[in-house]
């Protein structure tokens, strides 16, 4: 291929190929051109790249009017000075005189010039000035200073951003809450999570332009945002609050840079019958009446099948049991389950349910509220 060489004062105009006169749409014609020889996607050779980030500054800084003026004053490229002296030139009127009238003496022909101005070739000088009748070159080298002074640090701080554009980057970290079920949480699971990222852009790899015009899958942008699915698993026994880490899933790497990591935090949802301390596991069970007051064996649902518990005679509601080896393991370790019971009555009593509890009633001779104290 062709190399292209540059200054360490880039010439834009030399880049494109194209001279300091040239319009926007002779620049645009020759940024096409060039774009279509360099572009990494068609021309594969390992200075290709550097070739069309030049091509693209030089493209992007002529085809706007203001940066290509201050571009122009910086490197000292101006358009030629209008002479503030206009030169007027009146040519000599003629005159038809007789041959005998030549003859005139030297004094009489310069008597008459004289007396006829027009008559003769002269020359004026007139300065040019504004309004206010002062020179304008005072202001305009003020002007131009200061604009060169304006371009220059604009030009010093781009520069700069460039050259850390360069170097390689890693990508942006994504944080994320996710709420699981304590029923995850003791048993383990898998969850398909959602996550919004940013990756360099596929059609332009990161230029932003193609072919002279913004690149129309990023907009001009240089990259694009999209969702993608990650499995996640949690495993048994996380805590509350711990932060997952799922490497290279977060944003795109810069320039080679490594992609970024995506942490998700784990938030356990709060239930009224199940609640997680450390190790243990504790569970509120309701039971019958008759399971109460006979001891009846009863059957508890778990995460890993069923667990029984012989409950009893005159079971009270409240009452707590502890199953031990029955929670999280965790490191060699593991708790126990702890199963509150309360008394519940069915509220589709019927008939015959309803004359036993009134026989029940008879029966009973026990006062429950005996030992309850106003105030106590």
């Amino acid at each position: 291929m062709d190399s292209m060489a540059f200054n360490s004062i880039k010439n834009y105009y030399e880049i494109l190929g194209v001279g300091v006169d040239a319009d926007l749409a002779q620049i645009k014609s020759a940024y096409r051109k060039l774009a279509r020889k360099y572009h990494p996607d068609i021309n594969k050779a390992p200075e290709a790249v550097d070739i069309f980030k030049e091509i693209t500054q030089a493209y992007e800084t002529l085809s706007n009017d203001k940066d290509r003026e201050n571009y122009n004053i910086l490197n000292g490229i101006f358009s030629k000075p209008k002479n503030p002296y206009t030169y007027k030139q009146t040519t000599q009127t003629k005159t038809n005189t007789p041959k005998s009238s030549q003859s005139t003496s030297s004094q009489s022909t310069t008597e008459a010039k004289q007396q006829n101005p027009k008559s003769q070739t002269y020359k004026t000088y007139t300065k040019t000035e504004n309004k206010a009748g002062k020179p304008k070159t005072n202001v305009k080298k003020q002007n131009s200073l200061l604009r060169r002074i304006k371009y220059f640090l604009s030009k010093f701080k781009r520069n700069k951003a460039r050259v850390k554009d360069k170097k390689p980057q890693k990508g942006k970290d994504i944080t994320t809450e996710l709420t699981v079920t304590p029923e995850e949480i003791i048993t383990g699971a898998k969850r398909l999570i959602n996550i919004r990222t940013t990756r360099t852009c596929p059609k332009c790899s990161g230029h932003r332009f193609t072919n002279g015009d913004k690149c129309s899958y990023c907009h001009g942008k240089g990259s694009v945002t999209e969702t993608k699915k990650i499995t996640l698993t949690i495993p048994k026994g996380i805590k509350d609050g711990t932060k997952l880490c799922l490497r290279g899933e977060g944003g795109c790497g810069k320039n080679g840079g490594a992609n970024g990591n995506v942490y998700v935090v784990i938030r356990i949802e709060s239930r009224n019958k199940l609640h997680l301390d450390k190790l243990n596991i504790y569970y509120n069970v309701p039971i019958t009446p008759f399971e109460a007051a006979l001891g009846e064996e009863i059957t508890i649902p778990a995460f890993d099948g069923t667990i029984k518990l012989k409950l009893p005679k005159n079971t009270c509601s409240g009452q707590k049991f502890r199953i031990a080896k029955q929670g999280i393991k965790r490191q060699g370790k593991i708790g126990d389950l702890i199963v509150t019971v309360s008394i519940e009555f069915s509220h589709n009593l019927s008939e015959d349910e309803i004359r036993l509890y009134e026989q029940l009633k008879n029966l009973s001779n026990d006062n429950v509220r005996k030992n309850l104290r106003y105030g106590s």
